[in-house]
């Protein structure tokens, strides 16, 4: 318990002295994989799958094989998402991973003053990483990753490199654990046409508890801890909470709601299902499938797909 308290007081003082930063790359604030997605991304202090890497370094520990996950999603127009992954052991280095996420705008007409159209242009942004992760004892992990991250609109781009620190408090013996996470701690490398712009800087906190005798893993993630608010507790509204059922061994079913993207995204009065995402995932031998859509309005939402292996 003396760990525990502890671990929430160095997250929360972190969090109070590192300044929002909101610029560019806001694309490394989305979910990059389905089974993330399903659970509306409360998965910070979720283990055993090679996609901890975008979430929290240090759970790249608690792989039991070595894994590897592709995931692809088709935004709206013609606009799309992906990401790639792979963690595993290696011996006298420790557990480490490596991974990719893109996001591709589509096509945009180029005009001039006068609104004549002079053709086309694309815009799109990825990044690189890499990261390692190692036991201080039996119950508390670490990692890192270093991210090089690449923005382009039509011949202009920007070009950044950031850092990822995490924590896994681990307790078997009560199926819980317990995780936090600073990312994107960086600078640019190379501007917008001189401009200077900040990265996405995020302070996550996350619990994941499995209840005696019930099949169901239960989330809570506290999200942009670092954001100044006027009242000091408005910091904790932008919050997700997430549940796998695990139906069988080979089957898995998910809901989730995240807080900031339901008032964010209200109209009106209402904000009907707008934050609210569900999802299922099967898992075949070595292979797992899963799916996840998330709701943004009354007709508009997103479909998300990935499939990974264990190897």
């Amino acid at each position: 318990m003396k760990r525990t308290i502890l671990l929430f007081i160095t997250v929360a003082g972190l969090a109070v002295l590192l300044p929002a930063q909101k610029g560019l790359y806001d694309f490394l604030r989305l979910d990059v994989n389905a089974r993330a997605a399903g659970l509306n991304g409360s998965f910070v202090s979720m283990k055993d799958d090679p996609n901890v890497l975008f979430y929290n370094p240090a759970a790249l520990a608690t792989l039991s094989k070595p894994r590897i996950s592709a995931s692809y999603l088709d935004i709206m127009m013609d606009a799309s998402m992906g990401s790639l992954s792979y963690a595993r052991n290696i011996d006298g280095i420790g557990d480490v991973g490596g991974g990719v996420t893109y996001i591709n705008y589509g096509s945009f007409t180029r005009t001039d003053a006068n609104l004549n159209e002079l053709g086309t242009f694309e815009a799109k942004e990825l990044a690189f990483i890499a990261g390692i992760a190692a036991h201080y004892d039996d119950e508390i992990l670490f990692g890192v990753n270093i991210k090089y991250i690449y923005s382009s609109i039509a011949e202009y781009s920007s070009t950044a490199l950031a850092v990822d620190f995490g924590f896994l408090y681990n307790i078997p013996s009560q199926n819980l654990s317990i995780g936090g996470s600073i990312l994107n701690l960086g600078t640019q490398l190379k501007k917008y046409i001189g401009t200077s712009e900040s990265l996405p800087l995020d302070v996550k906190i996350g619990i994941t508890k499995r209840p005696e005798h019930l099949p169901i893993n239960l989330n809570l993630n506290f999200h942009r801890l670092n954001e100044k608010t006027d009242k000091f507790f408005e910091r904790f509204n932008a919050f997700s909470a997430g549940a796998e059922i695990l139906m069988s061994e080979s089957l898995r079913l998910r809901v989730g709601y995240n807080n900031k993207q339901h008032k964010d995204l209200k109209m009106g009065t209402s904000a009907g299902l707008a934050g609210f995402s569900m999802g299922a995932g099967i898992i075949i031998k070595d292979y797992q499938f899963d799916y996840s859509y998330n709701s943004f309005t009354k007709n508009v939402g997103i479909h998300h797909i990935s499939i990974g292996a264990s190897l």
